[in-house]
């Protein structure tokens, strides 16, 4: 019996996950630009920072620079509409200039008239898979431009590059994580090739052809499938195999 496979490739990587943030790390980040934003931002009476990845069901972190404003917040994400999410999903800047005169997102105009605000901006900025969205609010009306042209203009599109740079670099330790765990993996799948070749008569190209539909079918990882395969020195797996082969 053969006791490796020759020209096998390693184990074939996994879709890519979706981008995620470290929330801890990123946490920390965002309540420091918060409140920086408030000290730099006349008129200011509070702020918020959302950064988000825009993958499906992706957690987004939101510093607030006081806790009734994470009340405010959470509206937007219950009612599914506001002016943070308005510029998450659409990359513009979203003004609120009086509320009292809001006709936008009536759950939010709600809830920020009872807390005593009159106004907020949201400026979002985009790097690539990441979306920070700085919100800054006020006890009297102000119109955007104000903001756009201030600190907190600035402070948000530096954070935005700190955060996207954070958020590669993740996917970088991840990235090495999993090619570090399949050059481990791969003497294992060489011998389950081996004893697969072994049984069939087949070649080393459908033998791991043969063990990654198996390992797809059954939701099993590859390397996992191959230790299995090796403890067991391919005893019991010969009708598996065949009908899985049967079947390509």
């Amino acid at each position: 019996m053969p006791d490796r496979c020759e020209a096998i490739p390693f184990e074939t990587a996994p879709d890519r996950p979706e981008p995620v943030l470290d929330v801890a790390s990123s946490a920390r980040s965002l309540a420091r630009l918060a409140e920086q934003i408030v000290r730099c931002t006349p008129g200011c009476c509070g702020a918020a920072a959302t950064a988000h990845t825009g993958g499906a069901g992706a957690e987004a972190p939101t510093a607030v620079t006081h806790p009734d404003l994470s009340a405010l917040v959470a509206v937007e994400w219950e009612a599914g509409d506001g002016p943070v999410l308005h510029a998450l999903h659409t990359g513009r800047p979203v003004g609120v200039d009086d509320l009292l005169l809001e006709e936008r997102w009536p759950h939010y105009r709600a809830k920020a008239l009872d807390m005593g605000l009159r106004a907020s901006a949201t400026l979002p900025y985009r790097r690539d898979v990441l979306t920070l969205a700085v919100t800054v609010f006020a006890f009297r009306p102000s119109p955007l431009g104000e903001t756009v042209r201030g600190s907190a203009a600035l402070l948000g599109d530096l954070a935005a590059t700190g955060l996207a740079r954070d958020l590669r670099y993740h996917e970088a330790l991840a990235e090495v994580e999993h090619l570090e765990s399949a050059l481990r993996s791969r003497p294992v799948v060489d011998q389950a090739c081996g004893i697969v070749m072994y049984v069939l008569g087949c070649d080393a190209e459908e033998a791991f052809a043969l063990l990654r539909r198996i390992s797809q079918h059954t939701n099993r990882k590859l390397s996992d499938l191959a230790r299995a395969l090796v403890r067991t020195r391919g005893h019991g797996i010969e009708q598996e195999l065949q009908r899985f082969r049967r079947h390509t």
